[in-house]
């Protein structure tokens, strides 16, 4: 978990080392949820990403959480789609998540009810194809069989389900439910919400990392 910098002391260190610790912003985002997709535009793409990286670079780390929400069905095919580019080209995971979020609708329930899984797998490989990741590496993670595996199985899953197995855990251990929520040293913040605009996330920054 994440550890303030107020509370650097905790950590066990030589005593040649001076205890650091910097702040963790988390951001638990579903790939199909508008309001994730509203909060991923204003942090990632706009320049707000740019005050993150270069004015707050030595002092936040920025964490985007992957919260898959099972009412909607294919939460856990696009989450999947992003582990496999995670696994491919981790560098391309950003710029994956970008494009995503801007075709999401094309995988709400209505958009994907009568294709099969492996249909719905194929158009996100494609996106990933799209930003430079290998689209054949990256559906071969994702596929499913339509035969018993060589020890008869019939449910082992796909290339990516431990991954996802342990991000679940993981956000389970938090509680998190509604998406997006922000986390913010190790600690919900219900403060800041989706709606907010680059300039009231500079403020909130301003007063909060020091």
């Amino acid at each position: 978990m994440a550890l303030a910098p107020r509370f650097a002391g905790q950590k066990l260190a030589s005593n040649s080392i001076q205890p650091k610790a910097v702040h963790t912003l988390e951001l638990y985002l579903d790939y199909v949820c508008p309001f994730s997709a509203k909060l991923f535009k204003t942090v990632y793409s706009s320049h707000l990403r740019d005050t993150l990286l270069k004015k707050y670079g030595d002092n936040v780390v920025t964490i985007f959480r992957q919260q898959i929400q099972p009412w909607h069905p294919s939460s856990t095919l696009v989450h999947e789609a992003g582990y496999a580019v995670l696994t491919v080209s981790p560098d391309k995971f950003y710029a994956f998540s970008e494009k995503l979020f801007e075709q999401q609708k094309d995988f709400f329930d209505v958009n994907v009810v009568n294709e099969t899984r492996n249909a719905t797998y194929k158009r996100l490989a494609k996106i990933a194809g799209e930003v430079g990741v290998d689209e054949g590496k990256v559906y071969d993670l994702l596929k499913i069989a339509d035969k018993p595996g060589e020890d008869g199985s019939l449910n082992s899953g796909n290339g990516v389900t431990d991954k996802v197995k342990v991000q679940v855990k993981a956000n389970r251990l938090v509680g998190v439910h509604v998406t997006p929520t922000v986390v913010f040293d190790g600690v919900v913040n219900n403060d800041i919400s989706s709606s907010w605009t680059k300039e009231q996330w500079e403020e909130w920054l301003e007063k909060n990392v020091v």
